[in-house]
């Protein structure tokens, strides 16, 4: 039992050293510009999609069908997402190109899940472009925007506009 304990102690050291070599050394490519390797890419994302859905779980949603909620969600949109995300009739951005990992086009995207949509927008996502919307936007705000978000998939560039447009204008 002591010899087994000494022989995974002394792994976890070497793994442990081993790490620390790699992180000092500088080796990794951490540039936007250099995709991740395949199991670097795949250890992130399996992070990201098991850490959202086991906070997003005790989430509450109001009712998403509103359309004075969806019409300012798609105003919030226009402001603070189209750029990363695009939107119907919306294809490219400047800032886009240059974004890694890629923001999915949310106008083709499925955003049922409204809980882990509100927990996204809300805090934002690590070492990504994703900002946490929470620390400008209330969640009134940022509900609005998610009832909007499950709705854009459907909509026509022509509808979008409509709902974006600020009342002004």
């Amino acid at each position: 039992m002591v010899r087994v304990a000494l022989v995974v102690t002394a792994t976890l050291v070497a793994l442990a050293i081993g790490a620390a070599i790699f992180v000092g050394s500088g080796i990794y490519n951490i540039g936007a510009d250099d995709h991740h390797t395949k199991i670097t890419l795949a250890i992130i994302e399996q992070l990201r999609e098991r850490s959202i859905a086991v906070r997003a779980r005790a989430i509450e949603a109001p009712n998403l069908e509103e359309p004075a909620r969806i019409g300012a969600g798609a105003k919030h949109y226009a402001a603070l997402c189209v750029g990363c995300h695009l939107a119907p009739g919306v294809t490219s951005s400047a800032i886009r190109a240059g974004l890694y990992p890629h923001p999915p086009n949310l106008a083709q995207q499925d955003t049922r899940d409204g809980q882990r949509a509100f927990w996204t927008v809300k805090h934002g996502i690590k070492m990504s472009a994703m900002p946490a919307w929470g620390k400008t936007l209330d969640d009134a705000a940022i509900w609005d925007l998610v009832a909007f978000l499950r709705q854009m998939p459907a909509m026509t560039p022509e509808t979008y506009q409509q709902l974006s447009k600020s009342p002004a204008e």
